[in-house]
């Protein structure tokens, strides 16, 4: 029997969105959670790393060439990463997510970026209906406001996701 095999789905980490401001931590720390995620999944051969972007249906945004919609530097496409680019605030609706995710064996997500609140809870609230186990970094995502972030993680609790910060992540997974 295959291995199950981890995803790490970093959310709209794009220069514009990591500049707004975030809470309970601003962008650059959540930028800086998600780069040492990134690092220590790279470095799993059993793990898949998806980036995940939005851009506007219309194009009014530039499109995903525009140099706003860039993702922020930690955080760009490296050989082997899934880029996904998206127009709605769930990562798997009409983006072949879920396909690609299936054809490389995944069974389980770990979740980071912004928002907690938005991009965040829709593709997790996805992917526990698809059946992923799900887990959210709490200290690798943040909301507009700290009541919102802490809601749409009560609220993804509820719905059968797990949390953890990602110190715990990396010291579970290393063993």
């Amino acid at each position: 029997m295959a291995r199950a095999r981890t995803a790490l789905v970093l959310i709209d980490l794009q220069r514009w969105i990591v500049g707004m401001p975030w809470q309970p931590i601003d962008g650059t720390a959540v930028v800086e959670a998600c780069g040492r995620l990134r690092e220590h999944f790279t470095a799993d051969a059993d793990s898949v790393v998806v980036l995940v972007r939005h851009v506007s249906a219309d194009g009014g945004d530039g499109g995903a060439d525009a140099p706003r919609n860039q993702l922020v530097p930690q955080c760009a496409p490296r050989a082997g990463d899934h880029l996904v680019t998206k127009t709605a605030l769930d990562a798997f609706e009409g983006t072949g997510l879920h396909e690609t995710l299936r054809d490389e064996g995944v069974t389980d997500l770990v979740l980071a970026g912004l928002s907690t609140a938005h991009g965040v809870a829709a593709t997790a609230t996805t992917a526990l209906r698809l059946g992923y186990g799900t887990t959210i970094t709490t200290d690798a995502t943040a909301s507009v406001d700290e009541p919102q972030y802490r809601a749409a993680l009560t609220r993804l609790t509820g719905l059968g996701a797990h949390t953890t910060r990602v110190a715990d992540l990396v010291a579970t997974r290393a063993h």
